[in-house]
C-alpha cells in the first residue's frame, strides 16, 4: 500500500515536492563514501573533509590554485592534434577530440604558459586528465618542449603538473611516441643550462607520459595516495602472476623505496613550491 494510502492528493505532494531539490549539491566521496556538500568540496580545494581524498582537479583548476593571481599568461593556445592515422573504432579519433574538446573547454590535453608563484617567475604547465585521460599526442609533446625550451631560454624554474592515466596517444602512432625522447631531450638542455625542473605527480600519471618527462624532474612531488607508475597494477599481476604488495604504485609506496622526494597535501602544495623555489632562487 502506498504510504500516503489512496488519497492522489498525498501522492502528487510528495512527487512535487522531490522535483524541487536541485541537481548538483552533493558529492559521494569515492574513498569513504561520505557525502559532501559541494561548496564545502570546492572551499576544500576538492579534498574530502573526512578522510583527504583528493578529488581531480581540472587544468584551469590547477592554475588558478598554485599560481599567483593574474600572473598566468598561456602560449602556444591554439596548438590542435590532427588525425595522421584516421584512426578509426567503434569511435573515430575525431570525434574523441570533438567530445573532449567539448566537455573540457580545452582544445588539447595541456595548458603552458609563464606566471609566479610565490613571486618566483617560472614556467609552467599541466596535464589534464579529462582530455583523453591526458595522454601525450604530438600536441602534447610540442607544447611541453616548447615550454622547457621557453624556461631554457629565459633561465627560469619550470614546474609540470602531470595527471595522465594513458600515456602516449596510440591514435598517433609513432608520432605520439616519439614525444617521450623530444621532451626528456628538452629537459636535459634545461638541466645542463643549471635550472630547476619541479616535477608534480597526480593521481594518476601512468605509462608513457611517467616514462618521460614526469620522472625527470630535479624534485618530484606527489599528491597523497595518487597511482604512479607504467603499467597498472592489475595489469603486472596477471603477467607474473603474483600478488603485489599492498600499496603498491601508490605514491606512499614510491617515497618510501625512493622513486619520488616528497608527498604534499594539496592545501600545503603551493607553500611547499614557494619554499623550494625560495631555496633555490
Amino acid at each position: 500500500m502506498p504510504l500516503f494510502g489512496n488519497n492522489p492528493k498525498y501522492r502528487v505532494f510528495k512527487l512535487a515536492k522531490k522535483k524541487m531539490m536541485p541537481d548538483g549539491l552533493w558529492t559521494k566521496c569515492v574513498e569513504c563514501g561520505n557525502i559532501i556538500y559541494n561548496k564545502k568540496l570546492e572551499e576544500n580545494l576538492k579534498c574530502c573533509p573526512s578522510c583527504n581524498y583528493h578529488f581531480t582537479l581540472s587544468a584551469h583548476q590547477r592554475i588558478k590554485t598554485l599560481l599567483d593571481t593574474g600572473s598566468f599568461a598561456e602560449f602556444c593556445r591554439d596548438m590542435e592534434s590532427a588525425d595522421p592515422l584516421e584512426f578509426s573504432g567503434p569511435k573515430t579519433y575525431k570525434d574523441k577530440l570533438k567530445h573532449d574538446k567539448s566537455i573540457t573547454n580545452m582544445k588539447s590535453a595541456a595548458i603552458v604558459g609563464k606566471g609566479a608563484i610565490g613571486g618566483h617567475e617560472l614556467v609552467f604547465a599541466v596535464t589534464d586528465s579529462r582530455f583523453i585521460m591526458g595522454s601525450m599526442g604530438s600536441v602534447v609533446g610540442e607544447k611541453i618542449t616548447q615550454a622547457t625550451e621557453m624556461a631554457t631560454e629565459e633561465k627560469l624554474p619550470l614546474i609540470i603538473v602531470s595527471g595522465s592515466g594513458g600515456g602516449a596517444r596510440m591514435y598517433e602512432g609513432m608520432l605520439s611516441l616519439m614525444q617521450m625522447a623530444k621532451t626528456a631531450a628538452a629537459l636535459a638542455r634545461h638541466n645542463k643550462a643549471g635550472l630547476l625542473y619541479i616535477s608534480f605527480l597526480t593521481n594518476p600519471t601512468m605509462a608513457g607520459i611517467m616514462a618521460s618527462f614526469a620522472s625527470l624532474g630535479d624534485v618530484i612531488i606527489a599528491e597523497p595516495k595518487a597511482l604512479i607508475g607504467f603499467t597498472g597494477p592489475r595489469v603486472i599481476e596477471q603477467t607474473i602472476r603474483q600478488k603485489l604488495p599492498e600499496g603498491f604504485q601508490r605514491s606512499e609506496f614510491l617515497l618510501e623505496h625512493g622513486l619520488i622526494d616528497m608527498i604534499v597535501e594539496r592545501k600545503e602544495l603551493k607553500g611547499s613550491l614557494t619554499k623550494i623555489l625560495d631555496y633555490f632562487n
